[in-house]
């Protein structure tokens, strides 16, 4: 392993360069909070035990990616970069994320499995950094997650429904480390960082308290906030019509601000737009504004921090809100929210196939009447999480001496 000694003052610190692999560049959410929360992990454990880590993120816009994270980047889609990258370097990190899945297409584990075969025949020590394993409905890709794995220096897994379908294509569960997803890790911006949380968009305008029964200026300033973060799902978009007749059963039953958080632009603009459309049908002079699509995750997280409540579709919706305390419900579309949810002994108000408007409605306002009891119930959970998200960068720094 090629070492670089640097001094800065009279100290000296021992040089890292890491590759890091996932789906990165894309503007999604979650995934860039997933990155930074990654690359703030290693900076500080690093720093914590006299190493400096130098990350080199495969994405694919490297321009991009280098100007919001101020690190070195190559394109994920480039072999010879890609190459030439893994080679600098002194490992491979792959993830966080649902990388290892068929869900999405045939080729994203092969993809992903190639990244980190590529690394291991180059003799790099190759670490899997919490990811979430499966679907996988293609067996003969068992054999392409199994082989990585295997030859892995540290595997780290986000969900124990993860290790246990590792563990059944055959890599040895006591090997496998289960911590929950980095984000639970992220910090709020510092003053001034992110810039402001910002404003309502068009939509919101459009489905503002213009209409007759709306709430007046003042009101809505002391309604409570409901962050509300959706996607598209179900072809039909009926997953889209429960949610919007659960938030107008909301909106009827008492006043709430509703503020929708696009996680994915521009798919969560359109599908959030789409909502407020139902909703000035539903709840005659709702307050609904739609949040800027940004691309920096800490201002959607400063974003959910503001929030009396989350009803999040969105994975990483639910764990921004876990990360900041915010009561949450969860509407589940895929099992990666139900295994969230179950770390900290929730369950999902419904599904994408099931969603009850009045049993939503009598929930939201038990939250919103009753804050301070879920945070104390969860207070040692949420704790836990972000202690334990901590913990495969703690174990890859210590490797990477």
């Amino acid at each position: 392993m090629a070492i670089a000694h640097r001094a800065e003052g009279a100290a000296q610190f021992q040089v890292r360069r890491v590759v890091v692999s996932g789906y990165y560049g894309f503007r999604n959410s979650g995934d860039e909070a997933v990155l930074k929360s990654v690359l703030t992990a290693l900076a500080e454990e690093g720093a914590s035990t006299g190493i400096r880590i130098e990350p080199i993120v495969l994405s694919i816009d490297p321009a991009w990616t280098s100007e919001m994270y101020g690190v070195e980047s190559a394109h994920r889609m480039r072999l010879p970069d890609v190459i030439k990258a893994i080679r600098s370097s002194d490992g491979l990190i792959s993830g966080g994320g649902s990388l290892l899945q068929d869900a999405t297409g045939a080729l994203t584990i092969p993809y992903y499995t190639g990244i980190l075969r590529l690394a291991q025949l180059l003799r790099k020590p190759t670490f899997v950094y919490a990811q979430g394993i499966g679907p996988v409905n293609r067996r003969w890709m068992d054999r392409l997650i199994r082989g990585v794995m295997r030859r892995s220096a540290y595997v780290s897994v986000r969900d124990a429904e993860s290790a246990a379908l590792l563990g059944r294509m055959g890599v040895e569960q006591g090997r496998i480390e289960v911590v929950p997803d980095p984000v639970m890790g992220l910090p709020l911006p510092a003053p001034g960082e992110a810039g402001t949380a910002g404003g309502g968009g068009a939509a919101g305008a459009a489905a503002g308290p213009a209409a007759a029964g709306g709430l007046a200026p003042g009101e809505a300033a002391q309604a409570p906030l409901v962050g509300v973060s959706l996607r598209h799902w179900r072809k039909d978009g009926a997953d889209l019509a429960r949610a919007a007749a659960a938030l107008g059963a909301l909106a009827r039953s008492r006043a709430v601000r509703l503020r929708f958080l696009p996680f994915h632009t521009p798919s969560d603009v359109e599908a959030s737009k789409w909502v407020i459309g139902q909703l000035g049908e539903l709840a005659p002079g709702i307050t609904a504004e739609l949040a800027e699509s940004g691309d920096n995750p800490q201002r959607m997280l400063l974003e959910v921090s503001r929030c009396d409540l989350l009803f999040g579709m969105r994975l990483h919706a639910l764990i921004y809100a876990a990360n900041q305390s915010v009561p949450m419900l969860g509407l589940s579309y895929d099992p990666k929210i139900d295994q969230f949810l179950n770390r900290l002994d929730l369950k999902p108000v419904g599904t994408t196939e099931s969603l009850d408007p009045e049993v939503f409605a009598s929930e939201a306002s038990r939250l919103l009447d009753h804050r301070g009891e879920w945070l104390e119930t969860h207070r040692a959970g949420i704790e836990q999480l972000k202690q334990e998200a901590r913990r495969p960068a703690q174990q890859i720094v210590h490797l990477l001496r």
